[in-house]
């Protein structure tokens, strides 16, 4: 049998990134540490997962200062010609958007990841030319901690709203919507990164999810 294949569409945290404790920092968790994998393992082998996860990545937002590649809108839909046929895209993202560089709210950062629910559901990049399904994953709130809190002034209340704003739009537009919150918080070191621990429980409760989805 084929396996299904799952595309894990995200940012950072999708890419394995450690916690940073200074600017330059870019260590990474080893391959089976990282969210993706764990979840594959707990799927087992009638699943093909790819990780597709870039630091700095945003809903729709050119970024002025790390540079417009960083605007998933723009390379989506490149993506999922990439790895057709595509059964399940899990779109994890909204986090970089909290950026004080970006003025955005919750509802805002929630309806630009509607525009990529609406990029891969218009795309013929599923099975039998069709549109893959999409698990839309609303991100954990942030942590005022670390580092990185200069750049993500208000953005720890803005987050916390993500739960609430993801979900009525999934709601509204018929898009399953799951929340990171209740499975893992950000790390303490730097306030947007997820520890070990926190991809091992994000892993093996997306994984429960995708069940859920009938996959």
């Amino acid at each position: 049998m084929t396996p299904k294949t799952l595309l894990c569409f995200g940012d950072s945290n999708t890419h394995g990134t450690m916690p940073m404790t200074s600017l330059s920092d870019t260590r990474r968790f080893q391959i089976s540490s990282r969210w993706p994998s764990v979840m594959a393992k707990a799927l087992g082998e009638g699943w093909h997962v790819l990780a597709e996860g870039h630091p700095g990545r945003t809903s729709v937002h050119d970024d002025p200062i790390e540079g417009a590649h960083k605007n998933a809108r723009r390379t989506l839909l490149a993506v999922l010609e990439s790895h057709r046929p595509i059964n399940l895209v899990i779109i994890m993202l909204g986090t970089n958007d909290l950026k004080s560089r970006f003025q955005v709210n919750a509802l805002e950062i929630a309806l630009g990841v509607e525009k990529l629910v609406h990029t891969v559901r218009t795309s013929p990049c599923g099975v039998d030319q069709g549109a893959p399904d999409v698990l839309v994953v609303a991100p954990p709130p942030l942590n005022n901690a670390g580092v990185l809190m200069d750049f993500f002034e208000g953005g720890v209340e803005k987050s916390i709203g993500f739960a609430q704003t993801f979900a009525a739009m999934g709601e509204r537009v018929g898009v399953p919507v799951w929340n990171a919150g209740s499975a893992c918080s950000m790390s303490q070191i730097d306030g947007i990164h997820l520890d070990e621990d926190g991809h091992t429980a994000l892993g093996l409760a997306l994984a429960t999810e995708v069940k859920k989805l009938g996959h």
